[in-house]
């Protein structure tokens, strides 16, 4: 009830008992009080329940999905030619500074110095494309990652819900707080299966191991499932 209604009752009152002001004198009119709040809801209180914690190394699962190896695969395809590439330089270069120290004593200075400078100028332009197509396939990379990775959090989302887990915990990075967890309690691999049912995303076959192959960039440091081949680097 608001102050106007406050007001037109307590008159309505008073009209009311105005033929009696001779013979009773009229009491004090209560002073208007303004209209009452209604009472805020009480907050919820937290209950206590029982535990049900899950581990998950995020980052390996969705590289190890069949859709996230397919894309790596994909990547590493596209960026084969520029690694062929640098490869031959970083060759040419070897071989540069090889003949350089087998160099006959006889070899001039003159003949020194255009040798060293040939293989200067060999090993800059070397830095420089692998530099660039490193950051060129991180860049596809962590891309491709973000794609995938945000679909597979919708399985894993629904696959802790389904089973009943109450907390879970990403594992994935080397800086992970968890220091000891009983295996039975990650899903990684429960995950991983999960979404390549869903995804309908076959398996790719595998691509033919390179020799000295270094590891690819990843956008975090991976712990437990394979990681990307090589990206094309020196």
């Amino acid at each position: 009830m608001n102050r106007n209604l406050v007001f037109i009752s307590a008159l309505g009152a008073g009209l009311m008992t105005t033929a009696g002001l001779a013979q009773t004198p009229a009491p004090a009119p209560a002073p208007a009080t303004p209209a009452t709040e209604p009472a805020a809801a009480a907050p919820v209180a937290p209950q206590a329940i029982p535990a049900k914690i899950a581990l998950i190394a995020f980052e390996q699962a969705v590289f190890a999905t069949n859709e996230g190896q397919k894309v790596v695969q994909d990547i590493q395809t596209k960026f084969k030619p520029k690694k062929d590439q640098i490869d031959g330089i970083s060759h040419e270069v070897d071989a540069l500074k090889k003949q350089l120290q087998s160099a006959p004593a006889t070899l001039t200075d003159a003949e020194r110095a255009a040798k060293m400078k040939e293989i200067d100028a060999k090993e800059k332009r070397l830095n420089h494309d692998a530099e660039d197509a490193q950051t060129a396939y991180n860049t596809d990379l962590q891309e491709a990652y973000g794609k995938v990775a945000a679909k597979v959090s919708t399985t894993l989302k629904k696959y802790v819900s389904d089973n009943g887990y109450t907390l879970l915990l990403d594992v994935s990075s080397q800086q992970s707080n968890v220091m000891w967890a009983n295996q039975s309690t990650d899903v990684t691999q429960a995950v991983v299966t999960a979404y390549n049912t869903s995804s309908g995303v076959a398996a790719p076959v595998p691509s033919a191991p390179t020799a000295a192959t270094p590891a690819a960039a990843r956008p975090r440091p991976a712990t437990t499932a394979p990681k990307p081949a090589a990206a094309p680097k020196q």
